[in-house]
């Protein structure tokens, strides 16, 4: 049976892009880059269900959802985006198979980065982020989520790029076989890759042709 919890407050983090704070139910538990299929409890969408990850640290008092809106149709995330504080979610059993097993390389297209924000937090919190690399793709730079954030992580390299725009300090580049020629050096480490199915196929073909192992690429099955 699905769980009803209340949404505490919201706020934005890109123009589409909020975070969601929810009550927290009791004995609630759940490991970084886990995530819950979620739903409206709102009449006729209590069965449209979408999953999205837990951005918030497990001991927290409160879940958090970082969520990109998609408001060109009527769907579960624009209906969201419409909420206010006070609002009904239903959340369902935990899972996700993007979980950390040891410092590599990070490589998100959009708001595929959310599995990562709570692994990296959780890093950061812990002082574990050397070795750790973020590389972060996004169409224009007001599509970066949490960028302050993650450049603000002590021992996190980061490289953000971005496909339709040219801005000073950014690259300008799509993640292809030819950017990670030049921009990843040993292809020997761990990966985690999230994002577009497309870009995390073609990733995952692209690492491996490029000399990576297969089990040492994690990603969301």
């Amino acid at each position: 049976m699905p769980t009803p919890v209340k949404i505490l407050a919201i706020e934005p983090v890109t123009h589409n892009v909020r975070r969601y704070t929810v009550e927290k139910p009791k004995g609630f538990t759940f490991e970084p880059g886990q995530a819950t299929e979620v739903s409206l409890d709102l009449d006729d969408w209590r069965e449209e269900k979408r999953p999205f990850t837990f951005t918030a640290l497990a001991e927290w008092p409160d879940l958090e959802f970082t969520i990109k809106s998609y408001f060109d149709h009527d769907g579960v995330t624009a209906r969201l985006g419409r909420l206010e504080p006070g609002a009904n979610l239903l959340l369902r059993d935990v899972w996700g198979t993007i979980t950390y097993k040891g410092p590599g390389t990070f490589i998100a297209g959009g708001a595929g980065v959310t599995p990562f924000i709570a692994i990296l937090r959780r890093l950061a919190k812990d002082g574990k982020l050397a070795g750790n690399r973020l590389i972060f793709s996004n169409r224009r730079e007001e599509d970066i989520i949490l960028r302050d954030e993650f450049e603000a992580m002590q021992g996190l390299d980061r490289l953000f790029t971005l496909t339709d725009e040219k801005v000073p300090g950014l690259l300008n580049e799509r993640i292809d076989a030819g950017f990670l020629k030049r921009h990843v050096k040993d292809f020997s480490g761990r990966f985690y890759v999230c994002g577009p199915d497309r870009m995390v196929k073609d990733l995952r073909r692209t690492l491996a042709d490029l000399g990576a192992q297969t089990d040492s690429v994690t990603f969301e099955k």
